[in-house]
């Protein structure tokens, strides 16, 4: 019997080849564009899948306050509160306490400036499901001066022997012993490290005493795994009533409060974007907002089939009434259109697992994921398949074959009318569900594009073109002052290079320096408040055009410069001066030292456009190591990078010359958002291709419906711009209705991501129009290809037509 169900359903996709073409089409694409989205949200949410521990492990993320409001958040906070914690509570089971220190590492002659190297303690294994492969797994970081490296580390500076036992040098004056060798940390983690050094290492004399107790040194990452039962709503009322014993009343008397917020480890990715974090996190939101899409795709092309399927009913009327007349049972026939529905989704899905065979490099690339062939060789990749190819069989196939298999024989044979208003209905209430979608999706398309365009192209009040910025070096000396004078100095003496300015921070990139305690000269510590603090070399202002609102910058025709300070609008408004001027003179405190106040500047984004402006200060360290700015002639952009690079090696030897280009910098900050908006933009214009293909069938079948009356018309003298009308104005109005209908749903959704923007755009009627205008026309376009042939055909041969 099935082998008969086989045979005529081959025999029907064969009789009705456009239809078949448009159904398994369309399938295909739905199903690959799914499969694709669904392997990229599975990898993104796949994060720290490969440690068994994670869901009992949290990060401990730092809050601070300034009079009660909250000021900053970090991901890498206070240095003691994860020993402290593992030392009160036994619900700790163990803790890792992580600092970044990147350092160049030499072997000989093999030398390169690492930049994942971090102090961490022994716990930093276990708490990360890092596996240990060679070497000491249990005291590998317990004793000073000893490291654990990764597998690529290794190879790197050892090849294929045995590190353990070995010794490399930090930094060119300090030997450390290799006493364990990793497995390299997975791609899907959110912490990668290469190279973890003792904290004993680190932490020696009182330095470590005091890493143990204080609450005001940020810049450590703290992480915690919670015994068996023991939930993170439990414990964090625990970790708030030990704040307030331990440093409540000194924090109450510095107005300078803090708590502490546990954060799951699994979470951290697409759910933390704060200050220093490990590594550039996702966005929770995009990936959701393309699982919503994946599933229109699918869904779309599943109500395609739906509705050519029972529109096309009509024309099986009649083999339904022999069928039963001949003896046919309702559930053989309805077994029989499930297996023409089985075909055409299993033809769609070979179709489609080829098509994702085909773009997969492609589409791997787009996203900046590890997709490779490998792929196909996992089982949640055929699963998926299989589920979108057994629910898409019956899903598409169940309503056409009850719709199909309840017409009455009687009826079919002597030729009666058999059309439904509910058959109708589902079909006009199917095309407005899958018109909403697409306009939904390119409503949200064209707003995600204005939104990156308006952050890319918004001034940022400060000059990064034409500046190429060089990592300090990490290996100094006593002479480091003389050397840095000298380098800028030959630097400049080259036409193509305009300046040479130093600095502890760059823009498009956080601000990591964090001071608390500021306040005005003899003001009670009450009164102190914190701020984001840059280090700037003389010229630093000048050279990147940021404008002075109020008073002077540093110069060295001035002295005690080191005992000025510069505040941005934003710090100055928040710390109490009605008016910028009214700062100039002020005394602060700072950190044991007072500054006078010589200037204001105008606010910049030192940031995206997601941040609002820092709330900066601006100290003269005319000796700063931490980034060299170059700003240079564009038209010889690689003369000077040759010319900086042979200075580099004249003046720093030891320190690998690390480099890149500011503008370049500052637009990676967008590139998740870029990279968010493409593959947004290819899977609602394949959205918007599936709705058509179904239009264009639908039209084609209800046009070959007409065709005798459009023949009389004909004759009778109508025009074909007004048989277009006639044959269009049906489906334009589903359009319409779908229009109005998706316009306020897209408004809510696109008000609710702007939001997350600290600088947006307005959502103008435009953003609206144009895509509904658009639909339109791709509607119009559309159904106008099909039934202009009908219009346009000789009417004898309509009306020959049966």
């Amino acid at each position: 019997m099935f082998k008969n169900y086989i045979k005529i359903a081959f025999r029907s996709l064969l009789k009705n080849r456009i239809f078949s073409f448009i159904n398994i089409t369309g399938l295909a694409l739905g199903i690959s564009a799914s499969l694709l989205i669904m392997q990229y949200v599975n990898y993104e949410l796949s994060y720290e899948n490969f440690n068994e521990n994670a869901s009992k492990i949290y990060r401990i993320k730092t809050n601070r306050y300034n009079q009660g409001e909250l000021s900053t958040e970090w991901a890498s906070g206070v240095v003691s509160i994860g020993h402290l914690l593992n030392e009160a509570y036994p619900e700790v089971e163990r803790y890792a306490r992580l600092t970044s220190t990147g350092g160049v590492i030499s072997k000989g002659d093999i030398e390169f400036m690492e930049r994942d190297i971090y102090f961490a303690n022994q716990d930093a294994f276990r708490i990360f499901g890092t596996e240990i492969v060679k070497g000491d797994t249990e005291n590998a970081l317990t004793e000073m001066n000893t490291i654990a490296i990764s597998e690529s580390v290794a190879k790197k500076y050892f090849g294929e022997t045995d590190p353990v036992g070995e010794t490399l040098m930090y930094n060119r004056d300090r030997s450390v012993t290799v006493t364990a060798v990793f497995k390299d940390i997975p791609d899907n983690s959110h912490f990668k490290f290469d190279i973890l050094a003792s904290w004993s290492t680190a932490a020696q004399g009182d330095f470590a005493a005091d890493a143990n107790r204080v609450w005001y040194w940020d810049g450590y990452f703290n992480y915690i795994e919670l015994a068996e039962g023991v939930t993170a709503e439990a414990f964090q009322v625990k970790i708030d009533e030990f704040v307030e014993s331990q440093w409540g009343e000194e924090m109450r008397n510095v107005d300078t409060w803090m708590d502490f917020e546990l954060q799951p480890m699994a979470d951290i990715h697409l759910n933390s974007n704060f200050i220093g974090e490990a590594e550039v996190n996702g966005d929770g939101d995009s990936v959701y907002a393309l699982l919503v899409i994946s599933f229109f795709i699918v869904l779309i092309a599943w109500v395609n089939y739906i509705n050519l399927a029972t529109a096309k009913s009509m024309e099986r009327a009649r083999e339904v009434g022999l069928r039963k007349v001949l003896g046919s049972q309702k559930g053989q026939l309805i077994r029989q259109f499930l297996t023409e529905s089985f075909l055409v989704n299993l033809f769609a899905v070979i179709l489609a697992f080829l098509i994702v065979a085909l773009v997969l490099p492609a589409f791997a690339n787009l996203t900046d994921q590890p997709m490779t062939m490998a792929l196909f060789a996992q089982q949640g990749f055929w699963l998926g398949l299989g589920v979108l190819f057994f629910v898409g069989t019956f899903l598409s196939g169940l309503y056409p074959a009850f719709v199909l298999s309840s017409f009455k024989p009687i009826d079919t044979l002597k030729g009666a009318k058999l059309t439904s208003g509910g058959g109708g209905l589902l079909r006009k209430g199917l095309v407005i569900f899958q018109f909403m979608a697409s306009v939904g999706l390119i409503i949200g398309t064209y707003t995600v594009y204005e939104q990156i365009s308006f952050m890319r192209n918004q001034e940022l009040g400060i000059d990064i073109d034409r500046t190429m910025v060089i990592n300090g070096p990490s290996v100094t000396d006593s002479t480091y002052t003389e050397k840095l004078t000298a380098f800028t100095e030959v630097m400049k003496t080259d036409a193509n290079v305009e300046n040479v300015v130093v600095s502890t921070g760059v823009p498009g990139r956080g601000v990591g320096w964090n001071a608390g305690g500021i306040r005005k000269e003899g003001a009670p510590d009450s009164e102190g408040k914190q701020y984001r603090v840059l280090g700037l070399g003389y010229e630093f202002v000048e050279s990147y055009d940021m404008q002075v609102i109020a008073g002077r910058s540093f110069s060295r025709e001035f002295g005690d410069e080191e005992s000025k300070i510069l505040f941005s609008r934003a710090a100055a408004k928040d710390f109490g001066f009605a008016d910028p001027e009214e700062a100039l003179g002020e005394r602060i405190y700072f950190w044991g030292n007072v500054y006078t106040i010589i200037g204001v500047m105008e606010d910049y984004h030192h940031t995206s456009l997601k941040e609002n402006y820092d709330k900066l200060l601006f100290r003269l360290i005319p000796n700063a190591d931490g980034f060299y700015s170059v700003k240079y002639n564009a038209a010889n952009t690689q003369q000077v990078v040759q010319m900086a690079q042979e200075k580099w090696a004249q003046f720093f030897p030891g320190n690998p010359f690390e480099y890149f280009f500011l503008e370049d910098r500052f637009e990676d900050q967008y590139e998740a958002d870029k990279q968010f908006g493409s593959v947004f933009t290819i899977f609602s214009g394949l959205t918007i291709f599936v709705a058509c293909l179904g239009l264009f069938g639908l039209a084609a079948f209800m046009t070959s419906k007409r065709i005798k009356e459009i023949g009389v018309r004909k004759v009778l003298g109508a025009s074909v711009p007004s048989i277009l009308k006639l044959l269009s104005t049906d489906f334009l109005k589903l359009i319409v209705v779908s229009v109005i209908l998706a316009i306020p749903i897209a408004y809510y959704g696109m008000e609710q991501w702007l939001n997350s923007f600290a600088f947006r755009i307005d959502l103008y009627w435009y953003i609206f129009a144009f895509p509904a205008m658009l639909v339109l026309l791709i509607a119009i376009a559309t159904v106008s290809f099909q039934t202009s042939r009908a219009a346009k055909a000789n009417p004898v041969d309509s009306l020959r037509y049966e």
